[in-house]
């Protein structure tokens, strides 16, 4: 549930936003024609991309090209609430407020190489003052005005190309809006060992739930649900074998929130609880 949202618009795009959330929540983030960076000042967050995921916690960052995402937060103290401000890039916005033309670092390499969809920032003193600076404004929105919200804009697009925290963080500024394009295969699979429901993924495909199901069985000749389970059955038994993890966390790497879930449903594939199982390899 959203308790507080604040929004700063420049050329009819929303371009800062502010969000306190109370967690555990989960958001489809489509990005087709715009990238974003999100600054998370409470609790942590984990987007999923077609290929990957990656979390974020408190006074961390992270840049994410234009494409296809899920967020899901996770609070922070009693209070259970998730805080973060979101920087959002759009190519007509930076096209205006950069008038003479794009600086170099936003324009594409000529090799065409293609970059990961997001990257990381780590805790920094620099983001961290910025981003109180936005909240400010965001609490005094009579001081905000367009020459404002375009210096700020350019500010942040400047500490992103200054800062040498991470070299893959340069990668996609230069590339903020060229997309990969994955394959459905590819997708499923980056994804058999997170907790995603089949509506989730169905989303991160860009497709229906049944559209999904029907591609699913087309291809793998099995029902999603019985499929993914079987693949992280067998994980799971590979690493009682192979690891000195313990159930508990094995559980977890096989997308099993509930260790007495994965118990009853290893038991009913392999005919041994996952204790006794590894007991006897």
């Amino acid at each position: 549930m959203i308790l507080e949202h604040n929004t700063f618009n420049l050329y009819g795009k929303l371009v800062f936003e502010r969000a306190v959330i109370k967690a555990p929540f989960t958001k489809p983030n489509p990005m087709p024609d715009q990238a974003c960076f999100l600054f998370v000042k409470k609790g942590s967050i984990t987007s999923y991309a077609e290929n990957e995921n990656l979390q974020i916690n408190s006074n961390e960052g992270i840049l994410m090209k234009c494409g296809t995402y899920l967020a899901k937060m996770l609070n922070e103290g009693p209070e259970g609430t998730y805080e973060a401000v979101a920087v959002h890039f759009y190519p007509e916005v930076l096209e205006e407020i950069f008038d003479s033309g794009l600086p170099d670092f936003l324009k594409p390499p000529k090799d065409g190489q293609s970059t990961p969809p997001f990257a990381k920032l780590d805790e920094d003193d620099l983001f961290a003052r910025f981003f109180d600076a936005l909240i400010y404004y965001f609490g005094n929105p009579h001081l905000v005005n367009e020459e404002l919200i375009t210096l700020k804009l350019k500010e942040i697009l400047l500490l992103l190309n200054n800062t040498t925290a991470s070299a893959k963080l340069h990668q996609i500024l230069s590339n903020l809006f060229a997309p990969q394009v994955y394959n459905f295969k590819s997708i499923v699979e980056s994804h058999l060992f997170d907790n995603l429901s089949l509506d989730e993924l169905a989303f991160m495909c860009g497709l229906s739930l049944s559209s999904f199901k029907r591609n699913f069985t087309a291809i793998y000749h099995d029902s999603p649900a019985k499929y993914i389970k079987d693949q992280r059955l067998k994980r799971a038994a590979n690493l009682l074998r192979k690891s000195n993890l313990t159930i508990s966390e094995i559980a977890y790497k096989c997308a099993y929130a509930d260790l007495g879930h994965f118990s009853k449903s290893f038991k009913s594939k392999y005919q041994l609880s996952p204790k006794d199982y590894r007991e006897s390899v």
